[in-house]
């Protein structure tokens, strides 16, 4: 039997973790949040991995609201940074593999085609530099660690941006959406069952890697695909560009993500995004 840890798991990925693994009877898993141990608290997270032991720690907590980041950048980097160099530096010492969850806003969003793993990241945000930080600081402590750099997360959990809309929805006849940011609308489902599929497999292979749904979409299409799976027609979507909608933090005007290694890695098969967000409104609505 493999004893998984899951930080934060009280977010989007930890919820969707804890519903997969529940029938895997192969697998015991712990679940904690900042309430029950704080990962910036190096002492704290020494002291957890050596009472207890885990073959595997998946790290889910991060400080992901992306433009609070511009003006909190300390907390930012204790989440992002610190807190996954504390899990690192106590994995290694305690003899147990890491994997961490990290983001496309570490590259600069300004190529044409999907980025690869080995490609030069060039982070345009706090939140992107602190998340890309964190991984530099994880490889310097654990070498043993994998990286999946995932996108557009949503699910039934949290706050998201599926979960926004379809409350716009109930209150408005027309709603402005960003047409020329492209990217990969992601399942937290379907990381959740990589990630599975990852611990289950029979190889470990550390690196870094690259997970979101197949297919490509601007936040414009990823909402009208929402209204209409959700058959919520009535509702306007206007296509914007992101000069008409400024935000603190820069986004990624194209951030398309390769998963060609993960598949051939770990034999993974990735799901459609539009047949996933049906499946995630199946379960909303």
């Amino acid at each position: 039997m493999k004893k998984i840890l899951i930080t934060g798991c009280y977010g989007q990925l930890g919820s969707s973790l804890r519903k997969e693994l529940e029938h895997d009877s192969d697998i015991e898993a712990t679940y904690t949040d900042y309430d029950t141990l704080d990962i910036t608290d190096r002492e704290a997270v020494a002291k957890y991995l050596t009472d207890n032991h885990f073959d595997i720690i998946v790290n889910c907590a991060a400080y992901t609201a992306v433009d609070k980041a511009e003006t909190d950048e300390i907390l930012a980097s204790a989440l992002n940074t610190g807190a996954v160099g504390n899990l690192g530096e106590a994995a290694r010492k305690a003899g147990s593999k890491v994997i961490h969850i990290s983001t496309d806003y570490v590259f600069s969003g300004q190529g044409y085609r999907p980025y690869e793993e080995n490609d030069e990241p060039y982070p345009q945000s706090i939140y992107g530099r602190t998340k890309l930080e964190g991984e530099a600081l994880l490889t310097s402590f654990c070498q043993d660690s994998m990286i999946i750099r995932t996108a557009w997360l949503y699910s039934e959990y949290g706050k998201n941006f599926v979960k926004t809309m379809l409350q716009l929805a109930e209150t408005r006849d027309l709603i402005n959406v960003v047409a020329d940011q492209i990217g990969t609308p992601t399942y937290a489902g379907d990381l959740a069952s990589a990630i599975h599929s990852v611990i289950n497999h029979d190889r470990w292979v550390p690196g870094i890697y690259h997970f979101t749904d197949e297919g490509v979409a601007s936040w414009y299409d990823f909402t009208k695909a929402i209204f209409e799976i959700a058959g919520k027609d009535r509702v306007t979507v206007k296509p914007i560009n992101t000069a008409a909608y400024p935000t603190p933090a820069k986004r990624p005007h194209y951030s398309v993500l390769s998963k060609n290694k993960i598949k051939n890695t770990f034999g993974i098969e990735i799901p459609y995004w539009r047949d996933s967000l049906a499946k995630c409104l199946k379960s909303l609505l």
